[in-house]
Protein backbone atom coordinates (compact mmCIF):
# COMPACT_ATOMS: atom_id res chain seq x y z
CA UNK A 1 0.00 0.00 0.00
CA UNK A 2 1.51 3.40 -0.83
CA UNK A 3 1.81 5.47 2.18
CA UNK A 4 -0.27 8.67 0.87
CA UNK A 5 -3.10 6.29 0.70
CA UNK A 6 -2.36 4.77 4.19
CA UNK A 7 -2.30 8.67 5.28
CA UNK A 8 -5.77 8.45 4.13
CA UNK A 9 -7.00 5.53 5.54
CA UNK A 10 -5.16 6.05 8.90
CA UNK A 11 -5.80 9.56 9.90
CA UNK A 12 -8.39 10.92 7.26
CA UNK A 13 -11.23 8.78 6.15
CA UNK A 14 -11.84 6.83 9.81
CA UNK A 15 -12.86 10.38 11.69
CA UNK A 16 -14.58 11.78 9.19
CA UNK A 17 -13.21 14.86 9.15
CA UNK A 18 -12.03 16.57 5.90
CA UNK A 19 -8.18 17.98 5.48
CA UNK A 20 -9.89 21.53 5.48
CA UNK A 21 -11.73 20.81 8.70
CA UNK A 22 -8.53 19.50 10.06
CA UNK A 23 -7.46 22.58 9.73
CA UNK A 24 -9.87 24.83 10.54
CA UNK A 25 -9.95 22.87 14.25
CA UNK A 26 -6.58 23.42 14.64
CA UNK A 27 -6.68 27.04 14.41
CA UNK A 28 -9.63 27.70 16.52
CA UNK A 29 -8.92 25.23 19.24
CA UNK A 30 -5.22 27.17 19.23
CA UNK A 31 -7.06 30.16 19.31
CA UNK A 32 -9.08 29.12 22.05
CA UNK A 33 -6.16 28.64 23.99
CA UNK A 34 -4.87 31.75 23.43
CA UNK A 35 -7.71 33.07 24.78
CA UNK A 36 -7.52 30.83 28.39
CA UNK A 37 -3.77 31.90 28.36
CA UNK A 38 -5.30 35.68 28.21
CA UNK A 39 -7.94 35.57 30.62
CA UNK A 40 -5.66 33.79 33.57
CA UNK A 41 -4.51 36.21 36.41
CA UNK A 42 -1.88 38.78 35.57
CA UNK A 43 1.62 37.21 36.85
CA UNK A 44 0.26 33.44 35.26
CA UNK A 45 -0.32 35.56 31.85
CA UNK A 46 3.11 36.90 32.25
CA UNK A 47 4.99 34.20 32.40
CA UNK A 48 3.33 31.94 30.11
CA UNK A 49 2.96 35.05 27.39
CA UNK A 50 5.47 37.63 27.24
CA UNK A 51 8.46 37.32 25.42
CA UNK A 52 11.01 39.11 23.79
CA UNK A 53 12.14 42.68 24.89
CA UNK A 54 9.32 42.60 27.34
CA UNK A 55 10.59 39.14 28.54
CA UNK A 56 13.92 39.70 28.89
CA UNK A 57 13.25 43.42 30.73
CA UNK A 58 11.37 41.50 33.32
CA UNK A 59 13.83 39.05 33.74
CA UNK A 60 16.33 41.55 34.08
CA UNK A 61 14.45 43.21 37.01
CA UNK A 62 13.51 39.41 38.47
CA UNK A 63 16.69 37.23 37.79
CA UNK A 64 19.22 38.89 40.64
CA UNK A 65 16.41 38.20 43.22
CA UNK A 66 17.75 34.51 45.17
CA UNK A 67 13.55 34.22 46.38
CA UNK A 68 11.39 32.58 44.37
CA UNK A 69 8.73 35.21 42.32
CA UNK A 70 5.69 34.13 43.68
CA UNK A 71 4.47 32.96 46.62
CA UNK A 72 1.73 30.74 45.47
CA UNK A 73 2.50 26.79 44.37
CA UNK A 74 0.59 27.59 41.05
CA UNK A 75 2.53 30.91 40.33
CA UNK A 76 5.54 29.16 41.65
CA UNK A 77 5.07 25.92 39.15
CA UNK A 78 4.17 28.02 36.20
CA UNK A 79 7.59 29.96 36.93
CA UNK A 80 9.15 26.91 37.38
CA UNK A 81 7.88 24.75 34.15
CA UNK A 82 8.32 27.76 31.85
CA UNK A 83 12.21 28.97 33.01
CA UNK A 84 13.44 24.88 32.46
CA UNK A 85 11.94 24.56 29.16
CA UNK A 86 12.58 28.15 27.41
CA UNK A 87 14.28 28.10 24.23
CA UNK A 88 16.13 31.28 22.49
CA UNK A 89 13.96 34.14 20.84
CA UNK A 90 16.09 33.07 17.46
CA UNK A 91 14.48 30.18 16.82
CA UNK A 92 11.22 32.03 15.34
CA UNK A 93 13.86 32.36 12.45
CA UNK A 94 12.79 28.22 11.81
CA UNK A 95 8.62 28.89 11.59
CA UNK A 96 9.59 30.84 8.16
CA UNK A 97 12.31 28.02 7.22
CA UNK A 98 9.38 25.17 7.80
CA UNK A 99 7.39 27.59 5.89
CA UNK A 100 9.66 28.21 2.71
CA UNK A 101 10.05 24.50 2.96
CA UNK A 102 6.70 23.08 2.82
CA UNK A 103 6.11 25.57 0.11
CA UNK A 104 8.47 23.91 -2.05
CA UNK A 105 7.10 20.52 -0.64
CA UNK A 106 3.82 21.24 -1.97
CA UNK A 107 5.15 22.36 -5.22
CA UNK A 108 6.94 19.28 -6.12
CA UNK A 109 3.46 17.31 -4.92
CA UNK A 110 1.98 18.94 -7.58
CA UNK A 111 4.16 18.83 -10.43
CA UNK A 112 5.07 15.21 -9.79
CA UNK A 113 1.29 14.33 -9.05
CA UNK A 114 2.83 13.34 -5.59
CA UNK A 115 1.05 10.53 -2.99
CA UNK A 116 0.66 13.22 -0.26
CA UNK A 117 -1.06 15.78 -1.89
CA UNK A 118 -3.71 13.68 -3.82
CA UNK A 119 -4.37 11.79 -0.90
CA UNK A 120 -5.26 14.71 1.01
CA UNK A 121 -7.07 16.44 -1.85
CA UNK A 122 -9.15 13.10 -2.69
CA UNK A 123 -9.87 12.93 1.27
CA UNK A 124 -11.16 16.72 0.83
CA UNK A 125 -12.89 16.34 -2.45
CA UNK A 126 -15.29 13.48 -1.19
CA UNK A 127 -17.42 16.68 0.42
CA UNK A 128 -18.07 17.83 -2.88
CA UNK A 129 -18.03 21.34 -1.78
CA UNK A 130 -17.33 23.94 -4.17
CA UNK A 131 -13.34 24.61 -5.20
CA UNK A 132 -10.78 26.88 -6.13
CA UNK A 133 -9.88 27.66 -9.38
CA UNK A 134 -5.88 26.51 -10.44
CA UNK A 135 -5.47 30.42 -10.73
CA UNK A 136 -6.81 31.31 -7.34
CA UNK A 137 -4.63 28.28 -5.79
CA UNK A 138 -1.42 29.10 -7.52
CA UNK A 139 -1.87 32.53 -6.35
CA UNK A 140 -2.54 31.66 -2.94
CA UNK A 141 0.70 29.75 -2.40
CA UNK A 142 2.97 32.22 -4.39
CA UNK A 143 1.75 34.58 -1.48
CA UNK A 144 2.68 32.33 1.10
CA UNK A 145 6.16 31.42 -0.75
CA UNK A 146 6.67 34.86 -1.09
CA UNK A 147 5.67 35.81 2.70
CA UNK A 148 8.27 32.98 3.70
CA UNK A 149 10.57 34.27 1.40
CA UNK A 150 10.65 38.02 2.47
CA UNK A 151 10.88 36.33 6.45
CA UNK A 152 13.65 34.29 6.25
CA UNK A 153 15.73 37.02 4.22
CA UNK A 154 14.79 39.33 7.35
CA UNK A 155 16.17 36.70 9.73
CA UNK A 156 19.08 36.54 8.04
CA UNK A 157 20.00 40.57 7.32
CA UNK A 158 17.74 42.77 8.91
CA UNK A 159 16.77 41.65 12.61
CA UNK A 160 19.42 41.67 14.96
CA UNK A 161 19.77 38.77 17.40
CA UNK A 162 18.60 38.43 20.26
CA UNK A 163 19.54 36.85 24.04
CA UNK A 164 16.16 36.70 25.21
CA UNK A 165 14.22 33.79 25.50
CA UNK A 166 10.53 31.98 24.58
CA UNK A 167 8.50 29.41 26.02
CA UNK A 168 9.15 26.22 24.08
CA UNK A 169 4.93 26.23 24.08
CA UNK A 170 5.00 29.07 21.93
CA UNK A 171 8.01 27.96 19.43
CA UNK A 172 5.61 24.38 19.13
CA UNK A 173 2.51 26.47 18.42
CA UNK A 174 4.49 28.53 15.72
CA UNK A 175 5.75 25.43 13.91
CA UNK A 176 2.14 23.64 13.77
CA UNK A 177 1.15 26.86 12.88
CA UNK A 178 3.06 27.18 9.63
CA UNK A 179 2.44 23.08 8.95
CA UNK A 180 -0.97 23.63 8.93
CA UNK A 181 -1.33 27.15 6.78
CA UNK A 182 0.80 25.30 4.49
CA UNK A 183 -1.83 23.25 3.10
CA UNK A 184 -4.65 25.61 3.89
CA UNK A 185 -3.46 27.97 0.89
CA UNK A 186 -4.64 25.00 -1.29
CA UNK A 187 -6.74 22.53 0.67
CA UNK A 188 -9.87 23.82 -0.73
CA UNK A 189 -9.00 24.25 -4.41
CA UNK A 190 -8.88 20.07 -4.23
CA UNK A 191 -11.27 19.54 -6.48
CA UNK A 192 -10.57 22.76 -9.01
CA UNK A 193 -7.25 22.52 -8.99
CA UNK A 194 -5.13 19.60 -7.45
CA UNK A 195 -6.61 16.75 -9.15
CA UNK A 196 -8.30 17.96 -11.98
CA UNK A 197 -5.82 21.44 -12.98
CA UNK A 198 -7.08 21.42 -16.60
CA UNK A 199 -10.87 22.07 -15.50
CA UNK A 200 -9.42 24.33 -12.68
CA UNK A 201 -7.92 26.60 -15.40
CA UNK A 202 -11.38 28.44 -15.38
CA UNK A 203 -11.85 31.43 -13.60
CA UNK A 204 -15.77 33.23 -13.99
CA UNK A 205 -15.53 37.28 -13.24
CA UNK A 206 -16.05 36.59 -9.33
CA UNK A 207 -12.91 34.45 -8.81
CA UNK A 208 -11.01 37.27 -10.78
CA UNK A 209 -12.02 39.85 -8.79
CA UNK A 210 -11.53 38.41 -5.96
CA UNK A 211 -7.74 38.52 -6.85
CA UNK A 212 -7.89 41.47 -8.47
CA UNK A 213 -8.85 42.84 -4.87
CA UNK A 214 -6.18 40.44 -2.73
CA UNK A 215 -3.13 40.83 -4.68
CA UNK A 216 -2.55 45.13 -3.94
CA UNK A 217 -3.74 44.45 -0.17
CA UNK A 218 -1.32 41.57 0.16
CA UNK A 219 1.64 43.48 -1.44
CA UNK A 220 1.03 46.67 0.62
CA UNK A 221 0.69 44.87 3.74
CA UNK A 222 4.00 42.70 2.55
CA UNK A 223 5.60 46.13 1.76
CA UNK A 224 5.02 47.38 4.75
CA UNK A 225 5.58 44.36 7.37
CA UNK A 226 8.94 44.77 6.13
CA UNK A 227 9.19 48.46 6.78
CA UNK A 228 8.34 48.10 10.23
CA UNK A 229 10.31 45.31 10.80
CA UNK A 230 13.51 46.95 9.70
CA UNK A 231 12.46 50.03 11.72
CA UNK A 232 11.99 48.06 14.67
CA UNK A 233 15.37 46.50 14.47
CA UNK A 234 17.26 49.95 13.56
CA UNK A 235 15.94 51.42 17.00
CA UNK A 236 18.06 51.78 20.12
CA UNK A 237 17.21 48.83 22.67
CA UNK A 238 14.17 49.65 24.44
CA UNK A 239 13.11 52.88 22.42
CA UNK A 240 9.30 53.74 21.08
CA UNK A 241 9.06 53.53 17.50
CA UNK A 242 7.38 56.34 15.96
CA UNK A 243 7.85 55.97 11.92
CA UNK A 244 6.00 55.08 8.95
CA UNK A 245 2.40 53.44 10.24
CA UNK A 246 4.21 53.14 13.85
CA UNK A 247 2.66 56.78 13.97
CA UNK A 248 -0.82 55.37 14.24
CA UNK A 249 -0.52 51.69 15.33
CA UNK A 250 1.48 49.97 18.54
CA UNK A 251 1.69 47.21 16.65
CA UNK A 252 1.31 47.75 12.54
CA UNK A 253 3.54 44.75 11.77
CA UNK A 254 0.88 42.68 13.62
CA UNK A 255 -1.68 44.79 11.67
CA UNK A 256 0.35 43.65 8.14
CA UNK A 257 0.48 40.09 9.16
CA UNK A 258 -3.54 40.15 9.24
CA UNK A 259 -4.05 41.89 6.22
CA UNK A 260 -1.72 39.42 4.45
CA UNK A 261 -3.89 36.58 5.67
CA UNK A 262 -7.05 38.32 4.70
CA UNK A 263 -5.77 38.81 1.50
CA UNK A 264 -5.19 35.11 0.89
CA UNK A 265 -8.67 34.22 2.69
CA UNK A 266 -10.16 36.39 -0.40
CA UNK A 267 -7.80 35.54 -3.22
CA UNK A 268 -8.72 31.71 -2.38
CA UNK A 269 -11.98 31.86 -1.48
CA UNK A 270 -13.99 28.62 -3.65
CA UNK A 271 -16.87 29.79 -6.27
CA UNK A 272 -19.61 31.36 -4.64
CA UNK A 273 -18.19 32.40 -1.85
CA UNK A 274 -15.63 35.97 -0.82
CA UNK A 275 -13.75 33.98 1.84
CA UNK A 276 -11.62 30.90 2.41
CA UNK A 277 -13.12 29.23 5.53
CA UNK A 278 -9.90 27.32 6.14
CA UNK A 279 -8.01 30.41 6.07
CA UNK A 280 -10.44 32.66 7.86
CA UNK A 281 -9.93 30.26 11.06
CA UNK A 282 -5.85 30.93 10.34
CA UNK A 283 -6.95 34.74 10.23
CA UNK A 284 -8.69 34.56 13.88
CA UNK A 285 -5.79 32.39 15.28
CA UNK A 286 -3.44 35.22 14.05
CA UNK A 287 -5.72 38.01 14.95
CA UNK A 288 -6.15 36.75 18.33
CA UNK A 289 -2.65 35.31 19.12
CA UNK A 290 -1.14 39.09 18.18
CA UNK A 291 -3.85 40.86 19.70
CA UNK A 292 -2.33 39.65 23.29
CA UNK A 293 0.71 40.47 22.48
CA UNK A 294 0.13 43.63 20.81
CA UNK A 295 -2.06 44.37 24.28
CA UNK A 296 1.06 43.50 26.43
CA UNK A 297 3.11 45.89 24.16
CA UNK A 298 0.86 48.78 24.70
CA UNK A 299 0.74 48.46 28.46
CA UNK A 300 4.54 47.55 28.47
CA UNK A 301 5.24 51.04 26.40
CA UNK A 302 2.65 52.61 28.86
CA UNK A 303 4.94 51.44 31.88
CA UNK A 304 8.18 52.49 30.23
CA UNK A 305 7.65 55.91 28.48
CA UNK A 306 3.54 56.73 30.15
CA UNK A 307 0.66 57.18 28.44
CA UNK A 308 0.94 60.00 26.71
CA UNK A 309 3.17 58.54 24.15
CA UNK A 310 0.70 56.17 22.79
CA UNK A 311 -2.65 57.30 24.25
CA UNK A 312 -3.97 57.84 20.32
CA UNK A 313 -2.70 54.81 18.51
CA UNK A 314 -4.22 51.77 18.04
CA UNK A 315 -2.68 48.38 19.21
CA UNK A 316 -3.91 46.97 15.54
CA UNK A 317 -7.04 47.16 14.30
CA UNK A 318 -7.78 50.45 13.10
CA UNK A 319 -10.99 52.18 15.02
CA UNK A 320 -11.64 48.78 16.71
CA UNK A 321 -8.58 47.24 18.82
Amino acid sequence: MAWGELLQRTLLAPFGVTPAQWCQGFFLVAAGGVVAVAAMPRDAKTLLVDYGARKAHKQSAHRPSPKPLHDGWLLSLIDAVTSWTQVPHSWFSAFYVVSLACSVFWLVQFLSNGAVLRSIASSQVSTQEPSSTMAQVALGWLMMFLQATRRVYEHATVIKPSKSTMWVVHWLLGLFFYLFISVSVWVEGSAGAILDPLAGHTDDAQSLWKMAVAVPAFLFAWVNQYRCHKHLAGLKKYSLPEDGMFRHFICPHYTCECVLYFSMAVATAPRGTWCNRTLLCALVFVAVNLGVTASGTRKWYVEKFGIGPVATKWNMIPFIF
